[in-house]
């Protein structure tokens, strides 16, 4: 069986006011602080929700605590606001009744958080699918877009609504969500012009600024520093733990989610950008001929821009700031603006701007989100709207915010008094009337339609004549001079003519939260809230869409005469419109307090909470809830909870539920008077009888666990004795067991000595037995080993005699056979001597007999001829072997194959030389008509710097590109290149030195045939432009780095600033080239290139000496140049290895 919990279980303080006891303010406040110290934020008072801002996070809002309070009873867990959530949804599903959940609370007090974490709870338990799951995703996602051009920062919270919302969710009958309608109360638009000191304007526009990207910023014509813009407050614009940029990426992707199209988010981002820049609009007086005043506007940049924006003739709205136009009839009277009249337009066309934004938004987000079946729905309403609000200067929108208060009071104690007469009724409880403070004198006072406050001032502003604040205050003063919860020094009733804590121009309302008092300045023009016709006509004639339908009374078609209603018959008729819908629902409440004003966990400011109990009317509703009854619950719950109480409810009651109940109280002390029985509950008239039964119950609970613990030792002892006489037994079972086998073992042991001694005698015996037998035949075969060894030898000696006979026979046989080897060898040897020699004189014969016979065919020019063809082979064999081993056909391959004779060193050398010319004649073949020109522009670099400049080697295996910048295709360049008469030999980034400072400022390099150019590498705008006939030597140093200095001729119109020093990438290339068209051109000297680490360079009229010295710079390893003197720059060039 499943173990029921109840609030009453391990509470921490009482999580139920009404049960108080007792009950004081004091107490009440003494319990909130308990149970806030314990982090128990959520307390009941019956079945409203009282919720303390912790400020900070708790682990209480897990999916597991979602779970948990999952359909359960309202009382069955602690307080929660969860309970509240699912109590409000299960109505909805199950008994079909429409429900609103009713937020109030002071700013900071966590009203906002409260109706997220509804929302969130709703949107958790509620049905799954891909429809449901996209209606909950956007019914989420509008908070943070609401949020973003709603709430603002204040000095009380950072996160404040300043608007009243009201959302009605709509439910299908399976309890699954099918959209919703969001209703908007009196944004505070005043804030979009001023903000009091510590506060900030809406967060939409930080986090524009803050968020967007360049791109998007560049487009709204905005920047990102805050200081820029007159409407944003600088004191307060960063937030600690507000990360605007986040939170605007944030809003655009809710934007997207609920359904904006991106041009609907472009052109609202458009109108709050036209926000900021209308606030940068300043005007200065002007005078007329005539004498009248006259504004004009200081600077018309921000104006041109917001225009642009907007899509508005610049023209249109410059004149709708000067002048206004008055229609009356058929007549019109245009009249000039002053200043101050000018920056109200302006204030006026700001306010206007963004609260019509705020109303399209909320309008785009309900189309968005509205339910698209026509059939009825039910319907849940979830109301965020501000607290009251009492501070040091309270003025129209205190005013109209405490009397919406005032409304929601009165509805809340006739809702409350009605459920409980409802459930009174609905169970059979006998009904008293209960005394309470009913407010409606106060509402009347405000509201009434012939002598209310807001009556009276709607009736003031549409009088004629002059109308003014003071004239307004002497109304109130006369009318409602005699009304006890209104205060005014200036009416007649005396008692307050001498109270000096009531200025003169103020008046006081004793509210049902306590006495406030209203400053008059501003009352007639806040109510007012006129928009001249000329901006609105103007904002009409704008190009953009949304202008357009945010501004409709400006369309010159639809000109209508009627003047506009006020601000304060607007939000009355709001007001009642809210009271006539939450009267059709079933409400439930969440009454939030704010514990400190510091915005830290952990403080709870007592004074602080008072204030805010007794301004809820907290204590009031206690009082109401415990006028009657103060505890009820169904009979199953209370059985099962107290049915301990009664010897014949315990264990079990077979009965049923209420029979069991009333014979449970039927046997305690209470007096009949202390309860009632209803139809499906018991009723508890004071918190003292509950105790008493909480009190008895932990007795009863005390006494049982005494009784179970008895009865569970006894059963313990018992099985343990068992336990230990089962083990007696299996241990004196062993234990004989064990003994025996020991006893056998000795046996066994002895037993086996004995043998084992028998057996040994036994087996000695065998052995010696068996070795005189042995030894018997050891000596036998020793005997017989002996004799054969004797016979053995013997033979033995024989057969040697034998083999050394034979042995003498066969030595003295080879012997004999050797010698008669040796003399046949002899023998041998001398005949082939004397045949050897017979072969020679006939060799020698034969040759006499040859040279006899063919001497008469040699000469005298035998001899050359040998040689000559002696020669010729030995020229064919070099030329041959010349042939196989030639070297490769790359003219830097030195090798060459050795001389093979000493006579032919001339022509080896000469071959080698021939060789070496063809194969370049070969390799230069081969080159372009551009190759060869790089090749001479390296040659000729290489003539100028070889060995005298260090950076030198380096430009080597570099390609001359010459067009580094590519001017012709780059179109940065485009306006440059087209002032170009002659083709471009040269276009590089150098940096010309500042003879100041030594510091290089970059400059485009171009050569031509004729002259060198200077321009500037951003604009392109040209510096400077030399003939370079005026150019006479350029100076150079020995290191490497790529400083240069182009010295021009004296008395020339390129001189008069003297001098360039340039540093250059490309220093190697830019002077070949300038070498190179001085040496092509035949009316100029050549170039002289001067290389040298010292050289004077002239600017203006001062000769400057520049000077290199080797070593490592301090910043980075690059060339550093520094100004010594006036005389002297000094140009640091690294070591390199």
């Amino acid at each position: 069986m499943e173990v029921k919990t109840s609030l009453l279980d391990n509470m921490i303080g009482v999580g139920d006011m009404v049960l108080l006891e007792p009950l004081s303010e004091d107490s009440f406040i003494d319990n909130l602080k308990n149970r806030f110290d314990h982090n128990e934020i959520y307390t009941y008072i019956g079945s409203v929700v009282i919720s303390m801002n912790p400020y900070r996070s708790l682990p209480i809002y897990t999916p597991d605590k979602v779970e948990e309070y999952r359909n359960r009873n309202f009382y069955e867990l602690s307080p929660h606001i969860y309970a509240l959530a699912d109590e409000a949804y299960r109505s909805l599903r199950d008994q079909d009744k429409d429900q609103c959940i009713l937020i109030t609370g002071e700013s900071g007090a966590g009203k906002t958080e409260a109706s997220k974490l509804v929302m969130s709870y709703v949107a958790a338990v509620c049905g799954r699918g891909q429809e449901v799951n996209k209606v909950k995703e956007q019914l989420l996602q509008s908070n943070p877009v609401l949020e973003a051009f709603g709430n603002a920062k204040t000095v009380r919270n950072d996160n404040s609504s300043r608007f009243g919302k009201y959302m009605d969710i709509e439910f299908d009958f399976k309890g699954d969500p099918l959209g919703g309608v969001i209703s908007n109360y009196l944004l505070e638009k005043s804030r979009v012009v001023k903000q009091p000191r510590g506060e900030r304007n809406f967060h939409i526009f930080y986090q524009l600024l803050s968020g967007a990207s360049d791109d998007t910023l560049k487009k709204l014509k905005l920047h990102r520093d805050f200081s820029k813009y007159n409407y944003l407050s600088l004191d307060s614009a960063a937030v600690n733990g507000l990360d605007d940029a986040a939170n605007f990426r944030t809003v655009r992707n809710a934007m997207q989610i609920v359904g904006f199209m991106e041009d609907e988010v472009q052109s609202v981002m458009e109108l709050v950008a036209a926000v900021l820049k209308l606030g940068n609009i300043e005007f200065k007086p002007e005078s007329r001929c005539n004498g009248t005043d006259e504004s004009r506007i200081k600077d018309k940049n921000d104006l041109k821009e917001m225009c642009e924006l907007l899509g508005i003739e610049q023209s249109v709205l410059e004149r709708a700031f000067s002048y206004r136009t008055v229609e009356a009839k058929l007549e019109k009277v245009s009249t000039t603006l002053n200043v101050s009249q000018a920056y109200y337009a302006r204030d006026a066309l700001a306010k206007n701007l963004y609260s019509r934004l705020f109303s399209w938004l909320v309008t785009r987000i309900n189309e968005s989100i509205k339910a698209q079946a026509k059939t009825r729905h039910k319907v849940m309403g979830v109301l965020d709207i501000y607290g009251f609000e009492i501070f040091e200067d309270n003025s129209f929108e205190q005013f109209i915010i405490n009397y919406c208060n005032e409304k929601l009071q009165q509805i809340f104690i006739e809702l409350t008094l009605r459920e409980e007469q409802e459930e009174y009724i609905r169970e059979d409880i006998e009904w008293t009337n209960i005394e309470y403070f009913n407010n409606a004198i106060i509402c009347d006072l405000i509201e009434n339609n012939q002598n209310g406050i807001l009556a009276m001032l709607d009736e003031e502003c549409l009088r004629p004549g002059t109308v003014t604040d003071e004239t307004f205050l002497d109304k109130l003063n006369t009318i409602c001079a005699e009304h006890q919860h209104f205060e005014s020094r200036l009416s007649k009733n005396s008692k307050f003519l001498t109270d000096h804590s009531l200025p003169h121009n103020c008046f006081r309302i004793q509210h049902y939260a306590g006495k406030v008092l209203y400053r008059a300045e501003g009352f007639v023009d806040k109510n007012n809230d006129l928009l001249y016709r000329d901006l609105s006509q103007a904002m009409y004639k704008a190009n953009q869409s949304l202008i357009k339908q945010l501004f409709p009374e400006g369309n010159p078609a639809k000109v209508n005469l009627k003047r506009p209603p006020t601000a304060g018959f607007q939000f009355k008729a709001s007001v009642g419109t809210l009271m006539r819908n939450l009267q059709t629902k079933n409400p439930n409440y969440i009454r939030c307090i704010k514990p400190n004003d510091k915005k830290a966990s952990h403080i709870f400011t007592e004074s602080l909470v008072r204030h805010q109990v007794r301004y809820l009317g907290l204590m009031e509703n206690v009082r109401v809830r415990r006028a009657g009854y103060a505890f009820r619950q169904p009979y199953e719950p209370c059985l099962e909870r107290y049915k301990m109480l009664c010897k014949r409810t315990w264990p079990h009651w077979r009965g049923p539920a209420r029979e069991g109940v009333e014979v449970l109280m039927s046997g305690l002390p209470v007096p009949t008077e202390e309860f009632s029985y209803g139809r499906s509950k018991i009723f508890i008239r004071n918190p003292r009888t509950l105790f008493f039964l909480e009190e008895r119950r932990r007795q009863c609970l005390q006494d049982l666990a005494t009784l179970i613990q008895k009865i569970y030792r006894g059963w313990k002892c018992r099985t343990h004795f068992l336990l230990l006489k089962k083990s007696q037994i299996v241990v004196a079972a062993w234990y004989r067991r064990y003994a025996q086998q020991k006893k056998y073992q000795k046996i066994k042991s002895a037993t086996t000595v004995v043998q084992s001694y028998t057996r040994g005698w036994q087996a000695r015996k065998l052995l010696r037995e068996l070795k005189y037998q042995k030894r018997c035949e050891e000596a036998v075969t020793t005997i017989a080993a002996y004799w054969h060894g004797t016979q053995a030898r013997r033979e033995l000696h024989q057969l040697k005699e034998e083999a050394r006979n034979k042995h003498a026979v066969s030595v003295i046989w080879a012997g004999w056979q050797g010698t008669k080897a040796r003399r046949e060898l002899r023998r041998l040897k001398e005949e082939a001597r004397r045949k050897h020699a017979v072969a020679v004189i006939w060799a020698y014969w034969q040759g006499l007999k040859i040279r006899r016979e063919y001497r008469k065919f040699f000469r005298a020019n035998a001899g050359k001829k040998i040689y000559d063809f002696t020669v010729q082979r030995i020229m064919q064999k070099y030329f041959l072997g010349l042939k196989r081993t030639l070297p490769s056909m790359s003219p830097i391959d030195k090798n060459w194959p050795a001389r093979p004779y000493l006579f032919l060193d001339g022509v080896h050398t000469e071959l080698r030389r021939i060789f070496h010319l063809w194969r370049c004649k070969k390799y230069r073949s081969q080159f372009t008509e551009e190759k060869k020109v790089v090749y001479e522009e390296k040659l000729e670099a290489s003539e100028i710097f070889k060995d005298k400049k260090t950076l030198y080697p380096s430009s080597v295996s570099q390609p001359f590109r010459g067009d580094y910048l590519e001017i012709s295709k780059n179109p940065k360049y485009q306006k440059l290149n087209s002032a170009m008469e002659e083709k471009v030999l040269l276009a590089d980034v150098v940096n010309k030195i500042n003879r100041a400072n030594g510091k290089g400022t970059p400059r485009i390099f171009l050569l031509t045939k004729k002259r060198f150019i200077l321009a500037d590498q951003k604009t392109g705008q040209l510096k400077a432009s030399v003939p370079l006939l005026d150019l006479t030597s350029v100076s150079v140093s020995t290191q490497n780095d790529g400083f240069f200095a182009l010295k021009l001729k004296e008395g020339s119109a390129s001189a008069v600033k003297g001098d360039f020093l340039l540093s250059s990438e490309h220093l190697i290339e830019t002077i070949t080239q300038l070498h190179r068209i001085g040496a092509a051109a035949g009316d100029k000297e050549q170039l002289k290139v001067d290389i040298s680490d010292e050289f004077v360079v002239q600017f203006n009229h001062d000769k400057v000496c520049v000077k290199f010295i080797p070593g490592s710079p301090k910043n980075g390893n690059g060339v550093s140049c520094k100004r010594k003197n006036n005389r002297l720059l000094e140009v640091s060039v690294p070591i390199t290895a």
